[in-house]
């Protein structure tokens, strides 16, 4: 994860990122999907995604 937040940052490159945790995905992300029963059942920028009641609480492990 940290090679790909450096070649991120330092070449401006776009990666697409498959990933189970979330929270480590949305600390390099620009944006998040989230699939539910194979299907986009939210997308948005991840700082709002972070923020997000339902992604804190099912995701997150925030109440």
């Amino acid at each position: 994860i940290d090679i790909i937040a450096k070649l991120r940052k330092e070449r401006g490159i776009s990666i697409l990122l498959v990933e189970q945790d979330v929270k480590v995905a949305l600390d390099i992300a620009d944006r998040g999907y989230v699939l539910e029963a194979g299907a986009v059942s939210i997308h948005d920028k991840a700082d709002k995604l972070v923020k997000n009641e339902h992604i804190k609480a099912a995701y997150l492990g925030v109440a």
